[in-house]
């Protein structure tokens, strides 16, 4: 009777850590296909963007104005890669982007050039604040003449 109990707590243990070990399985599977769908998006490798298997078209850009695209690409939903090109000095940089993104891509590229013209429309806040140093600066020799010239 007693070897009876053991064999069958055996069981149980064993029948209960495959269940867990299948229940982890799948649940390690789900999160994988969860995360491959969502890390597909934005920007990734070349070759994650080829292996979609739908098309690869690309656009130059300047360096400067890479980080500021990523933000009109992910409010669009435009999965692209960036590659440097070394074969020209300056080196250039090309933007590969799925064939079915061009007109998201058009939409994110008007933005994006509206927000760099309005960046230089704008005043810089820096040189207004040196200018104003500066003025702060000069303010006691101005004061100290006035004061000289009335013999104070």
């Amino acid at each position: 009777m007693q070897e009876e109990i053991e064999h069958k707590t055996v069981n149980f243990a064993i029948s209960t850590t495959k269940l867990s070990a299948r229940t982890l399985l799948r649940g390690m599977q789900f999160l994988l296909r969860q995360y491959d769908k969502h890390a597909s998006q934005g920007k990734q490798s070349m070759k994650r963007l080829v292996r979609q298997n739908r098309g690869v078209s690309n656009v130059e850009i300047q360096k400067t104005g890479i980080k500021d695209f990523d933000k009109y690409a992910k409010r669009y939903h435009i999965d692209y890669a960036v590659q440097k090109d070394l074969s020209t000095t300056p080196p250039r940089y090309m933007i590969y982007f799925k064939a079915q993104d061009t007109e998201a891509l058009s939409a994110a590229f008007k933005e994006y050039s509206a927000s760099v013209l309005d960046k230089t429309k704008r005043p810089s806040v820096l040189a207004k604040l040196h200018d104003l140093a500066q003025n702060v600066a000069n303010l006691p020799d101005k004061v100290r003449h006035k004061q000289e010239e009335r013999g104070l």
